[in-house]
């Protein structure tokens, strides 16, 4: 230890008081280390009332940096250093900026090789300051190897810019910044491009579905990431030490007041995230949004939570950032990639033209004296796909002139006729719709969309904001064409072949979530807009309602598909009688897929994709036939049996052995199930009986992958057992602990006292399951096992609910009812989605005495829309109204107080 007094640390903090710290440290009273510590707590505490009091973040960011230079000079000169040593700041605590809890980047500089002495002291400090709780990063170099590796790490670079000597020696930092100023590491051109690339590379990893919902603070398109990146480059290409010194130059007085309130938000923000989190999180989580929502002042309203409000705040931000991160790397792309370059300039028309493969204007009062010029650059670079992009001092006026975008622009026929020529383009539509949002055009022209620009709700299903899905859709409605899409999406592929007007779809596509938010059924509000959008471009009144059919029943078609039984042929008929004929169902269809591949990817799956295909083949088997034909129950019963028995034959079975097995089953199952399952029940079925000792003669359990045709994007898993209670609880039990997803089961009873389970079912990764034998096996076994307990089944589920889903505490909904004419009562329930979730449900039947016969199991995130037919226990459909909404409140009751149990 250094006995004597160290100097006083300058600048002085007005929190902190130095003369009581060095008094206590040259008192000796307390060890160095319980004084270092309790001058951390005291500021800690201090700082962060300060926060919450509603300070300049600024303030205290910078203010924090300041401090921890003040403890790191008093450490310091707890040892004897010897000259050429010097203690840096790099990094974010090299430009004096610290949060809470953000790392503490330390280089330990020489001007020549360490002798042992100083080793020890290097390593008693870094022990000290680890002792004392700073989250340090630290490195110790010379400078001649902080510029070899420089020259080899575009990291080690960026870090080294920002150096500042803290404490020690000066003499070693200043001749590395001579260094770094004067013989850079790396050329200017070659900084920029890697920068660039390491922006890129990092955007692309924050697409992903669970960034979006959580997005990271820092390294989100449009975060604090991004600003510094823009701040590298300047640094390192103009002679500054900050941008502002550049406001004028590179930036106008505009970007710099929008980069800085930007910043400030953000910082804002990641500082109150430390400090709820307690450690160095930058993702904003669902366990934090609502909390930071209330500290930001936010409130719910009628329409919107106070976290929606909140996280739409918080996207317009990182928007409008992102957009700026655009427009000034382009400008400093251009200034340091063609230094001296001879450019080729090629007329496109007299607003219009072209340096080299960029686009700009002719002359700067372009955008004034021709306001339509604001739409017209984007249909030019539809039309010509060799136009890479936008010039900066282009975009740059674009931004300035995009208020002239008002009623008047959007009343004039010229505006109206070039955007209907940008949906038609062949190409680059939803590449340049996207440019149009980037810069702020498209929601100022369709001001419904501005709106819903960075619009995000609140919930695990919808990942993207509602801009960004509607782009997305289009963008989807696009790849349609592609030789891809005839493997992945072929309907969808041969539907765009032949569609008579595909701008209809994307306009249908623009409009279809654009009235998220108002409160109201957004698909009948969302009319009202398309309405006014098709009158404005002087569509034809047959177009018209097109697209405002599409934009009211956009959710049809999944609706139907995943929550009625689509194998039932009056359901099919009801859709068809809804879709009316071939062009509207191939609209709707397109736009479905399209829908749902940009809601969310996880939620597309091969399930999903069957049961859209199968409700696709069936309406136009409907429509062919004719509305006025509807099929007939019992051709539908002779036709499958006939098929079926023509299988088993070929299996070697009796026809007289067959129908005594069929002779137990119900109408509905012969209506219901495929020739094919059919024979693949009743074979199982006969083998068991006729050949099986009469001790095992009790639960037969099937798997396999479902032929083309009959939902074949699950595997199946049928289960043949005496029907006695918790059979369905049993057997759900069972698959959940299995890790497979239940999205279909279809329920029978024969007349033998036997029950029928077929179990559709997808693994943890939405997929069928491969033809794995063990994995199959394991199944069989399972369920086997569960259902042996089935007399006096308790069991539950024991795995621990994801942390997402606790943060949404949903209240349950359940709605019954009966059709005339229905032998099944229809139970639509709501909830949040947990562990052993149906499992529950079914015991939920079982204590109020009701029979379930099919359940389709919707998840949509953090919740489940399941739909099961039940009856009473014999068998009749539910129609007591005041009983059925008191069972409604029950069910709702028990599954609100029923938790998943926690591990400990």
């Amino acid at each position: 230890m250094q006995p004597a007094s160290p100097p006083y640390f300058e600048p002085p903090l007005f929190f902190f008081d130095q003369t009581r710290f060095r008094r206590d440290l040259a008192a000796g009273d307390k060890p160095p280390l319980q004084i270092f510590k309790d001058a951390v707590s005291a500021a800690e505490q201090q700082m962060t009332e300060r926060f919450r009091e509603g300070e300049d973040v600024g303030t205290l960011v910078h203010d924090r940096a300041l401090f921890v230079d003040c403890l790191l000079h008093y450490a310091w000169h707890q040892y004897l250093w010897k000259p050429g040593i010097g203690l840096l700041a790099v990094g974010g605590y090299g430009r004096g900026e610290l949060h809470p809890h953000s790392d503490i980047d330390l280089l330990i500089l020489t001007d020549s090789s360490l002798d042992t002495g100083s080793v020890d002291n290097i390593e008693q400090l870094v022990t000290f300051l680890w002792d004392l709780g700073l989250d340090i990063g630290h490195s110790v170099r010379s400078v001649e190897e902080c510029l070899a590796l420089a020259a080899q790490d575009i990291t080690v670079v960026t870090n080294l810019t920002e150096s500042r000597t803290v404490v020690g020696d000066e003499k070693p930092g200043k001749q590395l910044a001579v260094h770094m100023d004067h013989s850079k590491p790396w050329p200017a051109e070659a900084f920029f491009l890697a920068k660039l690339a390491e922006q890129e590379a990092r955007h692309n990893r924050q697409q992903a579905g669970e960034n979006i919902l959580e997005p990271n603070i820092k390294n989100t398109p449009g975060g604090l990431r991004d600003i510094q990146t823009i701040t590298w480059v300047a640094k390192y290409f103009f002679p500054i030490r900050s941008l502002k010194q550049l406001q004028g130059r590179l930036l106008t007085e505009e970007e710099f007041a929008i980069l800085r309130s930007g910043e400030t938000f953000l910082w804002r923000l990641r500082y109150g995230l430390h400090l709820l989190a307690g450690r160095a999180e930058e993702r904003l989580l669902f366990d934090y949004q609502r909390t930071l929502a209330k500290q930001f002042g936010y409130v719910d309203t009628d329409s919107q939570l106070a976290v929606e409000q909140f996280m739409h705040n918080y996207y317009r931000v990182v928007m409008s950032l992102r957009e700026l991160n655009d427009v000034l790397l382009q400008y400093l792309g251009e200034v340091i990639l063609q230094r001296g370059r001879v450019h080729t300039i090629t007329p496109v028309n007299e607003r219009f033209q072209l340096r080299d493969d960029t686009i700009e204007v002719t002359y700067p009062q372009v955008f004034s004296e021709h306001p339509s010029a604001l739409l017209e650059i984007f249909v030019l670079m539809a039309q010509n796909p060799k136009i890479t992009g936008v010039r900066a001092s282009t975009i740059r006026l674009i931004r300035a002139h995009r208020l002239l975008i008002n009623e008047d622009f959007r009343a004039n026929p010229a505006n109206s006729a070039l955007f209907m020529q940008l949906l038609r383009s062949p190409r680059g539509l939803s590449s340049q719709l996207t440019r149009m949002t980037r810069y702020g055009i498209l929601g100022r022209y369709l001001p419904e969309f501005g709106r819903v620009t960075g619009q995000m709700q609140h919930d695990l299903f919808h990942i993207y904001t509602v801009d960004a899905h509607t782009l997305q859709v289009v963008r989807n409605m696009r790849s349609f064409r592609s030789p891809e899409a005839q493997e992945r999406f072929p309907i969808a592929a041969e539907i765009l072949t032949r569609m008579r007007q595909p701008e209809l779809l994307y306009i249908a596509g623009l409009y279809h979530d654009i009235a998220k938010g108002r409160g109201g059924d957004h698909s009948k509000l969302g009319v009202l807009d398309a309405v006014h959008f098709c009158q404005r471009h002087q569509l034809p009144a047959r177009d018209q309602r097109l697209v405002c059919w599409l934009v009211e029943k956009h959710l049809l078609m999944s609706q139907v598909s995943q929550k009625q039984d689509i194998s039932d042929p009056e359901v099919v008929h009801a859709f068809a009688r809804e879709v009316g004929d071939r062009e509207h169902l191939d609209y709707l269809y397109a736009l479905t897929v399209a829908d749902i591949n940009a809601t969310n990817p996880e939620l597309w799956n091969s399930w999903r994709a069957s049961l859209l295909r199968q409700l696709y083949q069936a309406t136009q088997h409907a429509l062919r036939r004719g509305l006025e034909n509807p099929i007939d129950r019992e051709e539908i019963i002779a036709e499958t049996r006939g098929q079926a028995l023509e299988k088993l034959r070929a299996l070697g079975l009796s026809e007289t052995g067959v129908k005594s097995i069929w002779a137990q089953m119900g109408e509905d199952y012969f209506v219901r199930e495929s020739a094919d399952n059919i024979a693949w029940h009743t074979a199982a079925i006969h083998e068991l009986h006729g050949n099986t000792p009469l001790e095992q003669r009790d639960t037969l359990v099937l798997t396999r992958n479902s032929g083309p045709g009959e939902h074949d994007g699950a595997t199946q898993v049928f289960v043949y057992t005496p029907d006695r209670p918790n059979v369905f609880a049993a057997a759900v039990t069972g698959l959940d602990l299995l890790n497979l997803s239940v999205h279909d089961a279809r329920l029978y009873n024969s007349a033998s006292g036997y029950t029928l389970d077929t179990f559709y079912v997808l693994d943890e990764s939405g997929q069928p399951l491969l033809d794995e034998p063990q994995r199959l096996r394991q199944i069989r076994d399972t369920l086997q096992r569960e259902l042996a307990l089935v007399e006096d089944y308790s069991k539950v589920i024991q795995r621990r609910t994801p942390r997402r889903l606790k943060m949404f505490e949903l209240e349950s909904r359940a709605h019954l009812s009966t059709e005339p004419g229905d032998h099944y009562s229809t139970l639509e329930i709501t909830s949040a989605d947990r562990p052993g979730l149906l499992a529950r449900i079914a015991r939920i039947f079982i204590a109020h005495g009701l029979r379930l016969h099919n359940a389709r199991i919707t998840t949509l995130g953090e919740r489940v829309e399941d739909v099961f037919h039940i009856t009473d226990a014999e068998g009749r459909p539910l129609r007591a109204t005041e009983a059925n909404r008191a069972l409604e409140e029950a069910i709702c009751r028990e599954l609100d107080d029923y938790r998943a149990p926690q591990q400990p």
